[in-house]
């Protein structure tokens, strides 16, 4: 699929969910619409995501394994889900893809202050997944989710380095 072809789903998609949004407007919606547009219009390096089956309270996401890290080449899908809480309450975010890192357990739920106790309105949806693509690349093994992950990370790098390039490449086919 071309690039413009790609553009004019996603202004349909922005279209679909702006009159919905608008019929069922709430505040949590409303924040929803504003962080996707915001997301479409300025999104950060190695990130995207979108509202699921035009449902705002259900997205997709993926982020891009960062430059020159282990990770480097990876495409990790996330699913996020809202609740009308929001943005008082953070998302349940979840990898879906396989992942091996200290602060992802087996389910793929997350490990990230941002989305327990360090919660704040302010966090949008792309700083949400950019802080979970930084916390790839910097994780905190004092914190595990992973034990054998962060056991790994602490005691023998290049291990963990070799078994993280072994899910980037699962990445590549996964579904």
């Amino acid at each position: 699929m071309r690039l413009k072809e790609v553009v004019i789903q996603l202004q349909i998609m922005y279209n679909e969910l702006f009159l919905t949004a608008v019929r069922m407007s709430t505040p949590s919606r409303k924040r929803l619409m504003r962080d996707f547009k915001r997301l479409q219009q300025d999104p950060p390096a190695g990130i995207s995501g979108a509202p699921q089956d035009n449902n705002i309270m259900l997205w997709n996401a993926v982020i891009f394994g960062p430059d020159d890290t282990p990770w480097d080449g990876g495409t990790f899908k996330l699913s996020l889900q809202f609740s009308e809480d929001y943005p008082n309450k953070p998302p349940t975010v979840r990898f879906v893809s396989r992942m091996f890192h200290p602060n992802i357990y087996a389910d793929g739920s997350i490990c990230l202050d941002i989305l327990q106790n360090q919660w704040s309105p302010i966090y949008d949806v792309a700083a949400i997944l950019t802080s979970i693509q930084s916390l790839l690349c910097d994780p905190n093994p004092n914190s595990p989710a992973n034990s054998e992950a962060a056991r790994m990370f602490s005691d023998n790098k290049r291990d963990y380095n070799r078994k993280v390039r072994e899910v980037v490449e699962q990445s590549w086919t996964a579904d």
